[in-house]
């Protein structure tokens, strides 16, 4: 059975990745410069030319890299290890929780893991959070393998690659930290006096870890040696993890800049209404121009910033947030809450239409699970194992849920990181909660039919916008399914063996909409950028092509730059990695992202570019129009001041015009844009 659930796995993680021809096109263009140097790749630097970093640690994009180094630089091949990591993660659910709960509830675990849509729609992208949930898995699993022997050995080994896991995205690899703790403390036989000291010692080697690669950047080779860390504001590592990667998601403070004011390349202030983003984590608003010279507003991710694709076609030209083509009314739709579909923080944020179908489908029946889990629990009594491990899964769910509930910046594909708790809820509590509905264990008897019933209920309130998208099907038949198991269940005089068969029958019913949800990547293609799932992507990435985070060339462009470079180490520059990053994949050549990933980070400045120029490093820029630089800063004035503008018709592409969010006419992303030769 295990064996038909991995293959299940494998083909929601994996079938199809290989019609992704970029996949992200930010992280790819890295993996590309890392195969080209040792620096690039030790930093895993954005760029050939070494100008900046990506905004993330290097772990992944090294494994990212082994990868295409075996199979070429393809979107699938820069996809595979996080599929496969996927997988490796419903594997680990089962190893986890098998040994306390029995076959069946470690059988379930795994199941509910392959099922959960958030998981499966990011495992399919290159993003990072797939690798780390596994990883992290590998750190449970050494743990309780310390537990199991009693050797402080895993203890050390487990911390350690908790340590590896913030190097793949930093601060959120300590999420299970406390739960870790818990399970140590809890489960681990030793004096209390070796206990904490075996602690203190796996703690400092976690962060000891941790900060290794961040030390080598940050102080041992010099800052002038290597690439600008990527999304910083000082060009330090740590400032990143702890800043931007770190407490900033949490407050939203430096990240969410919406309409206001956002930095260019060169650190100088510009108005977003003014002809620029306004940068908003990791996606953009765009400026651009429809064909009737009217000024739109675009919401864009990834490379597509450059080509004004509207967040998953859930967002109109003004950045509203209303519903796409056929998708779920006005105050359903995924995208009205936050910036980014993440719903109105508060205590139910989970619950919201936004977040609800990515990862919370299960939520009421893991609620019910704990309680049954939990139910045994009796003062001065020690813990069971059952216990034990229940707890440790509840101090890494309901932290996750706090902090998701009021995080001030996220995206849904994190929420990952509750996938793992959830699933081993439902499976260890289906298997006690049938153990006592067959045995008749006074109230915590019914916690089996109720949980059912309550779970039923919240997955029709998760369809209800949903039904006339997909079919009112859906909506009666999990409501029906989950009624009719719940009433069977509450017969006072029902046989065993129906009893069993019909709480599979419950479970199976329970599962049908959350592995719809996950299967949609597979079925109308994904979200490169921004991953998520559910039936909207019919309507929006699906159309065009595996994800939204390839990109387009500009052909023109590329082939008079090239065809002028006389030497110098960079193709052209521009404000930001999402318009340099096509070019770098399809040429793997250096383009220089002058303001880092979105155009803000404070790496350029006047007197660097004249350097650069005089070295016969770089010659061409492209500036203005919806890309930060094309305000009135001072390295902005001084490229239109000191350089030659190249007519248009030498470089710029009509070709590349694509739809107005408003269905009015084509946008010209081009038509503010100015490329600039500088002179030595």
């Amino acid at each position: 059975m295990l064996i038909i659930i991995a293959l299940l796995a494998l083909l929601l993680n994996g079938f199809g990745i290989w019609k992704d021809q970029n996949a992200n096109a930010y992280y790819t263009a890295a993996v590309t410069s890392m195969l080209q140097s040792f620096s690039n790749f030790f930093f895993a630097s954005f760029d050939p030319g070494g100008y900046v970093t990506v905004d993330k640690p290097p772990v992944t994009f090294w494994i990212q890299s082994l990868s295409a180094s075996i199979f070429g630089v393809h979107g699938w091949s820069v996809i595979l290890p996080q599929a496969l990591a996927g997988v490796g993660s419903v594997l680990l659910m089962y190893s986890l929780v098998k040994p306390a709960f029995g076959r069946p509830a470690g059988l379930l675990a795994s199941l509910v893991m392959a099922c959960t849509p958030i998981a499966v729609a990011v495992s399919r992208t290159n993003n990072v959070d797939s690798l780390l949930v596994f990883t992290l898995l590998v750190a449970v699993w050494m743990l309780v393998q310390a537990v199991r022997g009693g050797k402080w050995g895993w203890v050390i080994g487990s911390f350690a690659v908790i340590g590896v896991a913030f190097n793949i995205k930093m601060l959120q690899a300590y999420m299970i930290v406390p739960a870790l703790y818990v399970l140590y403390l809890l489960a681990f036989r030793a004096n209390l006096k070796k206990k904490l000291a075996v602690l203190a010692a796996a703690s400092a080697i976690m962060l000891s870890v941790s900060v290794s690669w961040a030390v080598v950047a940050d102080n041992i080779v010099s800052k002038e040696d290597r690439p600008y860390i990527g999304s910083s504001q000082t060009n330090s590592v740590l400032e990143l993890a702890f800043g931007y990667n770190g407490i900033n998601r949490l407050t939203g403070k430096g990240i969410m800049g919406g309409g206001n004011r956002a930095k260019d390349g060169g650190g100088m202030d510009q108005r977003a209404d003014e002809g620029g983003y306004g940068q908003t984590g990791d996606g953009h608003m765009a400026r651009a121009t429809d064909g009737n010279g009217e000024s739109v507003t675009v919401p864009v991710v990834g490379q597509n910033a450059a080509a004004g694709i509207a967040l998953s076609g859930k967002a109109d030209a003004s950045g509203a947030g209303a519903a796409g083509p056929d998708g779920p009314p006005q105050g359903f739709a995924p995208g009205r809450g936050g910036a980014f579909g993440t719903g109105q923080a508060g205590p139910l944020r989970l619950f919201q239409s936004e977040l609800s179908g990515q990862i919370s489908w299960l939520l009421p029946f893991a609620a019910f699970a704990s309680v049954a889990l939990l139910a045994g629990i009796r003062r001065r009594k020690p813990l069971t194992t059952r216990q034990q491990m229940t707890l440790f899964w509840l101090a890494w769910l309901l932290p996750g849920m706090a902090f998701f509930s009021v995080a001030g910046f996220f995206h849904q594909y994190y929420l990952i990181m509750l996938a793992p708790p959830i699933a081993a809820l439902v499976g260890a509590g289906w298997t006690v909660m049938w153990h006592d509905y067959r045995n008749k264990a006074g109230w915590i008897a019914w916690l089996l039919p109720a949980s059912v019933l309550a779970t039923t209920a919240f997955e029709m309130y998760v369809l209800l916008p949903y039904s006339a998208q997909i079919g009112t099907g859906w909506y009666l038949g999990v409501g029906a399914a989950g009624a009719v198991c719940s009433f069977l269940l509450l017969l006072p005089r029902l046989r065993e063996k129906l009893v069993h068969a019909v709480s599979i029958a419950a479970m199976l019913a329970l599962l049908a909409a959350p592995l719809y949800w996950a299967s949609t990547p597979l079925l109308y293609g994904g979200n490169s950028v921004l991953p998520e799932a559910g039936p909207n992507l019919q309507q929006t990435s699906g159309r065009g092509g595996q994800g939204m985070g390839s990109g387009t060339v500009n052909a023109k462009l590329l082939e008079y730059v090239t065809s002028h470079n006389t030497g110098e180490k960079y193709l052209f520059g521009v404000s930001n990695a999402t318009s340099a990053a096509p070019y770098i994949i399809q040429t793997g050549k250096a383009v220089m992202a002058m303001g880092g990933f979105s155009g803000s980070d404070p790496i350029m400045t006047v007197d660097k570019l004249k350097q650069l120029v005089a070295n016969k490093e770089i010659k061409y820029v492209q500036i203005g129009g919806g890309a930060p630089g094309g305000g009135s800063s001072e390295l902005t004035e001084w490229i239109r001041s000191n350089a030659v503008e190249v007519p248009k018709d030498q470089w710029q592409d009509s070709s590349g015009a694509v739809a107005s969010p408003s269905g009015r006419a084509p946008i010209n992303m081009d038509g503010g844009q100015t490329l600039y030769e500088i002179q030595s």
